[in-house]
């Protein structure tokens, strides 16, 4: 049989019955953009946690208080700021390794914030003047907290657009105003620049102090919540985070690793953990969707077994005037693959719409890729083979005498 004469027969036949087509077809479209729109969510997901990582800082590795493993593993979690393992000293320590471009000792809390009738609780972040490198901040207006407000135990803070916002109302510049935290009056020197919100809090929601005024005024101990340490270059991460284990080891006279009283985190770890956790949620929406993709197969096979039922006496003159079994089983199959290749170009554009549709609605990241595309079409194809070569197969197996005879 000619390439040409297959494809007209194919044509015809599916048009024979468009509503049947239609609804078969339309179970392969709902599968297909199920599966894009599930993956693009995921893929979405994945790219903004990332980001969001890395927006953090360059290079960084973290040491935060509080966890100990105990025998057997177990670990025994403080949580972030409410140890008081790390101190000022530590952070002067891990300084002078030579992997280290910069250190930035922070002390970070809750408070209730106060400003001329309005007030916000907020996370207030004691730090120095290389946090604003070290994490990547920007400032918007005024200044940032100096090595000099340090020194003198200044009380002075930079607020988060979202802070300011909250307190003074948008477009106000809130430079040189007052606002009390703890009961305390402090002058406000600056504002950050927009950022976004993280798995890890919002820069955009917090105020910046020196760190020595955070530990002296609102903490009133001489402790760190957590100490932000900056790698020369990304290669040299892995080899500062076992020296600093080591070093804060012998400085808190642990010879157990085990039962180490500090976590040092490593930024790329991160990442990891993040893209690991994100796939894992990628593949089970993408499989859930997928189900979808089963049950429009099975309506392929049956609407193709019952199309073979109908066209048993046509088989059979087929049969009958020459046509092999080949010929046969190739002309029913081209009509399943025909029937999921066209569920899976509308299923892309209904996938791409509903993913679109999802981030203006929901505000949710989704992100539609090549390969989530090029899967959802591969699918489609070989569902329209798999689901497609029984009743194919059958209709070839019928006897043309038979099939002649069938009322």
């Amino acid at each position: 049989m000619k390439t040409s004469d297959l494809i007209e027969e194919t044509y015809s036949a599916l048009l024979s019955n468009k509503v049947r087509s239609g609804l078969t077809v339309l179970g392969i479209i709902i599968g297909i953009g199920s599966v894009i729109a599930m993956v693009s969510i995921g893929q979405g997901a994945q790219n903004s946690i990332t980001s969001n990582i890395e927006s953090l800082g360059a290079n960084l590795v973290i040491v935060t208080p509080g966890a100990q493993r105990g025998a057997g593993g177990y670990q025994v979690s403080a949580g972030r700021g409410s140890s008081q393992t790390l101190t000022n000293e530590d952070a002067d320590a891990i300084s002078q390794i030579s992997l280290v471009q910069a250190v930035a000792p922070e002390l970070s809390g809750r408070y209730q914030v106060t400003a001329k009738g309005t007030n916000t609780n907020t996370s207030v972040d004691g730090v120095t003047s290389a946090y604003l490198s070290v994490r990547n901040v920007q400032i918007d207006s005024g200044s940032f907290i100096s090595d000099q407000n340090n020194q003198d135990i200044a009380r002075v803070a930079v607020l988060g657009p979202t802070v300011s916002s909250d307190l003074f109302g948008d477009g106000v510049d809130p430079i040189g105003q007052e606002i009390r935290i703890k009961e305390m009056t402090f002058t406000v020197i600056g504002v950050t620049k927009a950022k976004g919100g993280t798995g890890f809090g919002s820069q955009d929601d917090m105020i910046f102090i020196p760190v020595i005024t955070a530990q002296k005024f609102l903490a009133g101990k001489d402790y760190l919540s957590t100490i932000n340490v900056q790698a020369i270059d990304q290669n040299s991460m892995s080899d500062l985070q076992s020296q600093i284990t080591d070093l804060l080891l012998s400085r808190h006279k642990i010879t157990d690793p085990t039962l180490a009283d500090f976590s040092v985190i490593n930024q790329s770890d991160l990442v990891s953990s993040a893209s690991s956790i994100t796939n894992t949620l990628s593949l089970l929406l993408g499989s859930i969707a997928g189900i979808s993709l089963v049950v429009g197969g099975i309506g392929i096979m049956n609407m193709m077994l019952t199309t073979v039922t109908e066209r048993t006496r046509e088989i059979g003159l087929r049969k009958a005037i020459g046509a092999k079994k080949k010929d046969i089983s190739i002309q029913f199959l081209t009509e399943a693959v025909m029937l999921t290749f066209i569920g899976g170009i509308f299923g892309v554009l209904f996938g791409w719409l509903a993913s679109v549709l999802i981030t203006q609605l929901s505000s949710t990241a989704t992100q539609v890729s090549l390969s989530s595309v090029l899967l959802a079409f591969g699918v489609s194809a070989g569902i329209g083979i798999v689901f497609g070569y029984y009743p194919a197969r059958r209709a070839a197996s019928l006897n043309p005498i038979e099939a002649l005879r069938y009322e």
